[in-house]
């Protein structure tokens, strides 16, 4: 195998699933349509005070998959498996065979999640309570990596594989490291992504009980709506998101559609808090900071930014004030959204899917507006894309960024395809 690199990352494929569509298309398509992914869902009996989720009712089929692997897969994994396809499927072909094109030791997957199968952990842990046994595949159903060793062993990637667990910025970390790994030289191309399903009571008081999700009752406008002063807290839904990540010299030399580079990632911690962000805002300004160094852009090269905006009333104060620090005078004058304003929060997935946001931002020139913002909070007083979207051809520096529990924080830098 090759050590040598370009040094230069690329994307050439991307899928993506959860409650606004199967597919990129379909998901695009409905923010294009002001269209929102949550809805009222009740969890009778039950002390969750939380009302709006972006629950997927009617999910792909799993046909294309082996049996032998879906067995022992919970449902993040099984999203995982869908939106892998997708970005495999645009990237190589539908019927490609990857061998075609490199080693099976040349590929690689980083795949992540937040909390994994705490669903099927609850599920197989009453089973075993009331009746003594459960899923004989239960072990592996909660195995944190197991979503990453599916999607390698459905498509023979032997190379590098890993699975991040940093809660809300597990999906933008692992395209950050798959990044690294391919500049390295041990990968010619990797895919990088996240999922995320929590639906099981248990698993939703959990975090509701955190004080973490949205508590507005009855207005869908008020249950997620960023920098606004009703925000009240996140809405939690479920998804997967995938890149296909390659070498540019790989991608080049098999005429591979190139959609966007990754040319910036930075990656800090605020060491602080295990829910709250830190108020000394360093870790995020150094996140942003670095990720446009590692570009060889100035901050104010940045056109747009898909910003992390949960609709919490901490972090979206919190990140208006390290995008001032980070990004300066240029703060004011940079068009900035939220796109979960339409998804909800995909928890490890939403870096990933909003890293695909960006890049559709890059290739269509559409801005998505932050909708729902009727109210904003005079605090976050950034230019948040209120309600109605924007146009700007010739986009060429996009930044997404994603926070998360445990103060993880992380900053992906996106070029158009002809910078």
């Amino acid at each position: 195998m090759s050590k040598q690199s370009s040094g230069r990352v690329v994307v050439t494929g991307y899928g993506a699933l959860c409650a606004l569509g199967n597919s990129v298309d379909e998901i695009w398509t409905s923010i294009e349509n002001y269209k929102v992914g949550y809805r009222r869902v009740e969890y009778p009996g039950a002390p969750i005070v939380a009302k709006f989720f972006g629950v997927m009712d009617n999910k792909p089929p799993r046909k294309p998959f082996s049996k032998a692997i879906l067995k022992f897969l919970p449902e993040f994994a099984k999203l995982g498996l869908s939106a892998a396809a997708e970005a495999i499927h645009m990237a190589f072909g539908e019927k490609a065979n990857l061998d075609d094109f490199c080693s099976p030791f040349e590929r690689g997957v980083i795949f992540g999640t937040g909390w994994g199968a705490q669903d099927e952990s609850t599920i197989q842990n009453n089973a075993f309570r009331e009746n003594g046994s459960a899923s004989p595949f239960s072990n592996l159903l909660v195995m944190p990596s197991v979503g990453t060793a599916a999607i390698s062993m459905q498509w023979n990637l032997r190379g590098y594989q890993n699975t991040p667990v940093a809660a809300c910025a597990t999906g933008s970390i692992a395209i950050g490291d798959a990044c690294e790994v391919i500049r390295s030289g041990r990968a010619k191309f990797m895919l990088a992504g996240g999922g995320e399903s929590i639906r099981e009571g248990f698993g939703v008081w959990s975090i509701d009980a955190l004080r973490a999700l949205s508590k507005e009752q009855e207005s869908l406008e008020k249950a997620c709506c960023p920098f606004s002063l009703d925000r009240n807290g996140f809405v939690l839904s479920e998804g997967a998101a995938v890149l296909c990540l390659e070498d540019y010299e790989f991608a080049k030399a098999r005429g591979a559609r190139i959609l966007a580079e990754v040319v910036g990632y930075g990656n800090y911690s605020d060491a602080s808090d295990i829910t709250s962000p830190a108020e000394d805002l360093l870790a995020r300004t150094m996140t942003i900071r670095t990720a446009c160094t590692q570009a060889g852009i100035p901050v104010d090269a940045i056109e747009y930014v898909n910003a992390h905006g949960t609709s919490t009333p901490l972090n979206d104060l919190n990140e208006t004030r390290a995008l001032k620090l980070a990004l300066g005078n240029a703060a004011y004058h940079t068009p900035i959204s939220s796109t979960k304003s339409y998804t909800g929060h995909l928890i490890a997935a939403t870096g990933a899917i909003e890293s695909i946001f960006t890049i559709r931002t890059i290739e269509t020139g559409l801005m998505p507006a932050t909708i729902h913002l009727n109210n904003p909070d005079s605090e976050c007083d950034l230019d948040y894309i209120p309600n109605e979207h924007r146009r700007k051809s010739g986009i060429r520096y996009a930044l997404n960024l994603n926070y998360g529990f445990g103060g993880s924080n992380s900053a992906l830098v996106f070029a158009s395809a002809n910078s």
